[in-house]
């Protein structure tokens, strides 16, 4: 019983990283209608600003968020001005194309510098744990957990109770009939990106209180984000939290009868099934049962 419920809070903790990494795709595409394939570099940028304040100017990690966050806005305002609006009109394959350009691009920067050679965090906080009847538990997962909560009440708070939050779900929902409501598309293109990127960024600096990173970071995170954005249903921030959660649950349970190194199995067996399932996930799910 009690390893049953320890692999539990383990899926719950895991879930939040999980949400955390997934909002700036799910956003970008509820907006827009592309897939950000710059994702993992601007995952692995995070990290590596993160480690490179609290190494070269002995910032602490937890404060990392209040420069990323405004710093990676500011570069996503400026790829989309300058790069991703030119083919916003063109064919999907082009923006997936320029997208993973600049992952490369992203990752080619990091090589020269700071090298291969695998970064880590190492403070007492990272290294912290505590029990909580009788499991033991790490301060950092706990954080990343709250953090991943957190986020995701104030997009929703954001999204809900702005007028510019309004301004970008109107047009996420219908873009012309919002262009004719006075609303400045563009401008709303240009902030949603800019937020995307910079969700993505700050989840790459909560990874890396977790994790030892490198220039390839964040590849096999990407491709579970696309997996949990799917099985949440797209454009729904509320549905990547009860994906990240199935997905992590998933996966905790599974490697109980299987190896570690069949982790990333799991995840793509989960989105195959709900692509051919549920292709609207589970945000599709609950809104047909609210039709009933």
């Amino acid at each position: 019983m009690q390893d049953t419920l320890a692999t539990l809070i383990s899926a719950l903790l895991a879930a939040g990283l999980y949400a955390t990494m997934s909002y700036g795709l799910a956003l970008i595409y509820g907006v827009m209608k592309i897939i950000n394939l710059a994702n993992a570099g601007v995952l692995m940028l995070g990290a590596y600003v993160t480690w490179w304040m609290w190494d070269a100017y002995q910032v602490n990690p937890l404060l990392a968020p209040l420069v990323i966050l405004p710093l990676f806005f500011l570069l996503g305002v400026a790829l989309e001005r300058v790069a991703v609006r030119r083919v916003m009109e063109q064919e999907p394959i082009i923006s997936l194309l320029l997208l993973f350009g600049v992952w490369l691009i992203l990752q080619n920067v990091a090589y020269a510098l700071w090298t291969g050679d695998t970064r880590s965090i190492e403070t007492p906080f990272v290294e912290a744990t505590f029990k909580l009847g009788g499991i033991q538990l790490a301060w950092p997962r706990v954080y990343v957990f709250f953090a991943g909560a957190l986020t995701l009440a104030v997009l929703q708070l954001f999204l809900t109770k702005t007028q510019f939050g309004r301004a970008i779900r109107a047009v996420s929902q219908d873009r012309d009939a919002a262009r004719l409501a006075g609303i400045e598309v563009e401008r709303i293109y240009s902030v949603a990106f800019g937020i995307g990127i910079a969700l993505s960024a700050f989840a790459g600096s909560m990874l890396s209180l977790l994790f030892p990173f490198g220039p390839d970071f964040g590849r096999a995170l990407q491709l579970k984000s696309f997996c949990i954005v799917v099985l949440g249903g797209l454009d729904s921030f509320v549905g990547v939290a009860f994906g990240a959660i199935a997905l992590s649950i998933a996966e905790a349970f599974g490697l109980r009868y299987m190896p570690a190194s069949l982790q990333n199995l799991i995840s793509f067996v989960v989105l195959v099934v709900v692509l051919i399932v549920f292709p609207k996930g589970i945000a599709g799910i609950i809104r047909s049962l609210r039709r009933v």
